[in-house]
């Protein structure tokens, strides 16, 4: 059976709405982060590099959240939710990596100073940089959504659970996306999916 480690506070959130959306029976294995978690002994024989989430599906042991998701949804999904078309698998591919590399250290910065590190090593000036770094990818995120109502044409598909997942951060740090509209709509229609209304619950 399928296992996941981690928790859905974590970039592990990410794989259990895979599971969940593919409709999959696995073990949730909640997993913390750091030494009362994933620094443990046992789970580094699992990830070496001592980060959730990692999955060990029936021996084949796969760690990172968007590698994880892909092989997901390649073994286990059916079109239109893992692509029929090669051309389409690379366009999921792009926007996956691109959720990770173009919005997510942004998101992230926010989220440590204005919520998670003590007050007094808070830095505001770096959160407002990455409020306004994010200003761009949303943008190109808008403009690609104006005619379309998922990411890769009409139908919801791996593409967009990576990258919703991601821009979930988006909402837990009250980030003002009112400038686009398209972007927002997506990501609301996305993050009301029962798969990620389920997925709140490991924890």
């Amino acid at each position: 059976m399928l296992k996941v480690y981690g928790t859905s506070m974590s970039r592990a959130g990410r794989a259990l709405w895979a599971a969940e959306e593919l409709g999959l029976k696995f073990e949730h294995i909640p997993t913390g982060i750091g030494e009362a978690g994933s620094r443990k002994p046992d789970y580094l024989k699992i990830n070496p590099n001592g980060h959730v989430p990692a999955i060990d599906d029936d021996g084949t042991i796969i760690w990172e959240s968007m590698a994880i998701n892909l092989y997901l949804a390649e073994k286990y999904g059916k079109a239109p939710f893992w692509p029929s078309k090669v051309q389409d698998r690379g366009h999921a591919y792009q926007w996956s990596f691109w959720g990770m590399t173009e919005t997510e250290q942004h998101l992230l910065a926010i989220l440590a100073n204005r919520m998670f590190l003590p007050k007094e090593q808070r830095d505001e000036q770096a959160a407002v940089n990455g409020v306004n770094a994010l200003k761009a990818p949303f943008k190109v995120l808008d403009d690609h959504l104006k005619n379309r109502p998922y990411l890769l044409g009409n139908d919801f598909t791996i593409a967009d659970l990576n990258v919703a997942s991601v821009l979930l951060l988006a909402t837990l740090v009250g980030l003002d996306t009112s400038a686009t509209p398209a972007a927002k709509a997506w990501l609301e229609k996305c993050l009301a999916r029962d798969s990620q209304q389920k997925t709140r619950a490991y924890k």
